[in-house]
């Protein structure tokens, strides 16, 4: 403490006392102007026991002073060596109710500290504390609540930063002391004169024999900006008895700003009219964060703001303190209720966390084990961040996180903690100033951003969960190929997109594939998405081609009267001859690799958009497909971006779909998604690997005449046919024939035909005929009915029943399940039956 001190208030000596390592007493750190020992002051305090001044003031939190005779009469206490003239003060340090130690100040006049002069020694009381708070330079050991309990081995740092150190070291107070520059004056209310001290004017940079005494004189060295707030101290409206504190900045003659921090108090006349301020002012440069300190929580504040979900600002977290600090270890986890959710752990290996946190590792990261870490707990209980120095005694959770330094990080957000980050060092870390005040900067921007990016995750699968309650939750087996559909919401924005496809059965071995995109991200083109599968499954259902499905929703959009449209690409494939029938409405084509590995776009000559024009038309192209043959449809959010043109784009997946390995779809379609994480639109794959027939079903085919035996011929047809493909379990087929075709004959009128097709283990028989109404399976028969069990019987007698609406009509069958072939059976005779 320099020298200045002793004549600050007329004191004779100052010294500071801070807690001891172990919170029982109180240790002289510094001491300025004469020696302690000829004032019989001690260099420590016990807290419980003896009472003394200082211990008392420290207790209680409220100044105490001491005239010679208080203090001669004080009990228990009094030094013996103190003279019968000295007088004493004692004044808790302590920054937001928190302890940090005891300010004694001596004076060799006996009769006391007159009431200006203790306003001045507290003022100047709040700066030390203040200044060792912003240093980090509190004690050097342990510090307590106001009641003297101890809670730890802890000492406060800057903005609520816990700092626990290690072995008990040196007072480390006495640097800061000797940094602190704190003038005084005094203001006449009545008259607008101000006295100040030399310490006052040499931190405004006015020379002493230049000072005239007048508040403008002071003032002309403020930044304009910061002249209100200095004004405001003489405004009645301002002015409380307690006073109040400010910053400001004066330009030096150098051109150089200096920040100050101001104390004051006002002081009353008899009838409690403000008369007269006390002030004492200080350099505050060194507690405010200098330029690069403030760049890098800028960089990273900006960087938080482009983060849009949890995983997303835990990287950019890692990825600050990595580069900042250069930690060894960092975990960052979401509080849900009293549960930690680890959201990343870098690095991710197992072996790089201790054996507590392996333990709980059960997927992707670990629960963070907070029970196994009580200083954890408390850390997040107290909302305080906490720095522990090198050898600390920790539990082995959190000891193993940070051997060299453990900083933990409650992440505060809306009153609360909604999180927590853990950056441990290998190597001893130096908690400077900048690092402290990086970490606690971080823990705030983090916290805030936790509360966001929380928010957008659950707005996101919210919208996320309604987009794919709109897709089709699993696709069909196909026979001789193999769907595979992927979709991908964009993670710019919240709303739900259009993008929609569908894999649609149909009957005798076809299959449709159709992929889409309604315009914008909104609940109506979700709507229309909806309304588009589900109007094209019915189309393509209803038997109809590939061109008159693609017109018919064309139309019914059209029809809807609605500003969006849509683009539409429509696929229908005979699996059992590999011809395809491409249909596109202003979507992008489709890609094909073949069984050799080279990829191409389908030449496809396309429509209109859906809704655009009522009568456009769509002209089908039709394209063979060998066994081998991967078809490829997708939306342009795979392809193209604000960043990505269509070509490069278009290009790039058919160099994806070259060199990927076709035999596992499922691996196919995810290298084909690639790794983008921030995607501007919704994506939407679906792949089809034609394999094409292993065995190729045997069909045949009989016109029903409407014949008085007409069932009987098809019955005599039906038992020809299976003697040739050497099927024995001919009862239940001809059964199912006799029904299908008795039905078909009686309720309908105009042709009637039968179709036999072996696959297999399985006997598929179908009878189409010219009426679209499907039977319906009676919900009960009595013994008196003449009709109505015909579709019992074949529901009884088949695996599977049903019917499909064919070309205005429909078709109604039935599948029957054959026993497997006896090894070295004969193969049934492959000639076609005349029908």
């Amino acid at each position: 403490m320099r020298e200045q001190v002793v004549v600050f208030g007329g004191a004779a000596l100052a010294a500071v006392y801070v807690l001891g390592k172990e919170a029982d007493e109180l240790r002289l750190a510094e001491t300025a102007g004469n020696p302690c020992d000829l004032y019989g002051l001690s260099s420590r305090y016990p807290l419980s026991g003896l009472r003394s001044p200082v211990a008392d003031a420290f207790r209680t939190g409220r100044p105490l002073w001491l005239s010679a005779s208080e203090l001669a009469g004080y009990p228990e206490s009094g030094p013996e060596a103190l003279s019968a003239h000295v007088s004493l003060g004692a004044l808790p340090l302590g920054v937001d109710e928190r302890p940090l130690g005891c300010l004694v100040v001596v004076d060799d006049i006996g009769a006391g500290f007159d009431a200006e002069r203790r306003s001045f020694m507290e003022l100047y009381a709040d700066h030390i504390a203040a200044r060792l708070e912003a240093s980090g330079e509190t004690s050097d050991g342990p510090t307590g609540a106001l009641s003297g309990a101890p809670i730890g081995n802890l000492r406060r740092d800057p903005s609520g930063v816990r700092a626990l150190g290690g072995p008990e070291s040196q007072p480390v107070v006495g640097p800061a002391l000797n940094r602190i520059n704190v003038g005084s004056f005094t203001l006449e209310l009545s008259t607008g004169r101000i006295d100040a001290d030399a310490q006052m004017l040499d931190l405004v940079d006015i020379a002493r024999d230049d000072f005239d005494g007048r508040v403008e004189s002071l003032l002309v060295r403020t930044v304009p900006d910061d002249v209100p707030a200095l004004m405001s101290i003489v405004e009645p409206d301002h002015m409380t008895a307690s006073g109040r504190e400010l910053e400001f900045r004066v330009r030096r003659p150098s051109g150089e700003l200096r920040w100050l921090r101001l104390r004051y108090r006002v002081l009353v006349d008899p009838t409690g009219r403000p008369e007269r301020v006390l002030g004492v002012v200080a350099d505050a440069s060194r507690m405010r964060p200098g330029a690069d300190e403030v760049s890098r929580v800028q960089r990273l504040s900006a960087a938080l703001a482009g983060a849009m979900t949890v995983r997303d600002v835990s990287r950019v977290v890692v990825a600050a303190l990595r580069d900042q600090l250069g930690p060894d270890r960092v975990a960052l986890a979401e509080l849900e209720g009293d549960r930690l959710l680890v959201t990343l752990l870098d690095p991710p290996e197992h072996d790089a966390w201790p054996e507590v946190w392996r333990s709980e590792w059960r997927s992707e990261w670990p629960d963070a084990p907070v029970r196994a870490l009580p200083t954890l707990k408390a850390a997040l209980r107290e909302r305080q961040v906490s720095l522990w120095a090198a050898g600390t005694p920790l539990e082995p959770g959190l000891e193993g996180i940070g051997p060299g330094g453990l900083a933990i990080l409650p992440l505060p957000a809306e009153g609360r903690v909604v999180g927590a980050c853990l950056v441990g060092w290998d190597e001893p870390q130096d908690f400077g100033p900048e690092e402290r005040s990086l970490l606690t900067a971080t823990a705030s921007l983090v916290g805030q951003a936790f509360v966001r990016a929380h928010a957008f995750d659950a707005e996101h699968e919210l919208a996320t969960m309604l987009q794919r309650s709109l897709l089709p939750r699993t696709l069909p087996l196909l026979p001789g190929g193999v769907a595979v559909a992927r979709y991908l919401p964009a993670t710019v924005g919240l709303e739900v997109g259009g993008d929609w496809y569908d894999v649609i059965p149909l009957s005798d071995r076809h299959v449709a594939l159709v992929i889409g995109d309604v315009q914008g991200h909104s609940a109506a083109a979700a709507t229309i998405m909806g309304q588009m599968r589900t109007a094209i499954r019915a189309y393509a259902v209803e038997g109809h081609p590939p061109d008159v499905v693609v017109s018919h929703a064309n139309r019914l959009l059209v029809g809807m009267e609605t500003d969006l449209f849509a683009t539409c690409a429509y696929v229908a494939l005979d699996m059992e001859e590999g011809e395809a029938l491409f249909v596109r409405a202003g979507h992008l084509p489709p890609l094909l690799r073949h069984p050799d590995g080279s990829s191409h776009v389908v030449d496809v000559e396309g429509g209109p958009p859906l809704g655009v024009l009522a009568d456009a038309e769509f002209p089908i192209t039709s394209v063979g497909l060998a066994p081998g043959t991967v078809l490829t449809l997708m939306t342009d959010g795979l392809v193209e971006s604000s960043i990505l043109p269509l070509e490069d784009g278009m290009r790039r997946m058919r160099e994806a779909l070259s060199a990927a390995d076709p035999s596992d779809a499922g691996r196919l379609a995810d290298e084909l998604l690639g790794s983008a994480n921030r995607r501007d639109d919704d994506v939407a794959l679906l792949l089809l690997r034609y394999d094409g027939m292993k065995v190729r079903p045997l069909r045949a085919g009989w016109a029903v005449w409407r014949l008085p035996d007409a069932v009987a011929h098809a019955r005599r047809f039906t038992a020809r046919t299976l003697r040739s493909w050497r099927v024995a379990e001919q009862d239940a087929v001809l059964l199912v024939v006799s029904e299908l075709v008795t039905n078909a004959l009686v309720h309908t009128q105009g042709q009637v035909h039968l179709d036999l097709t072996l696959a297999g283990d399985r006997l598929r028989v179908a009878v189409s005929d010219a009426y679209p109404r499907t039977p319906v399976k009676p919900s009960s028969v009595n013994w008196e009915a003449t009709g109505g069990r015909g579709i019992l019987l074949v529901e009884a007698v088949s695996a599977s029943w049903g019917s499909v609406p064919l070309s205005g009509g429909k078709q109604v069958w039935g599948e029957i399940a054959l026993r497997p072939r006896e090894p070295g059976r004969t193969e049934p005779d492959l000639r076609p039956v005349d029908g």
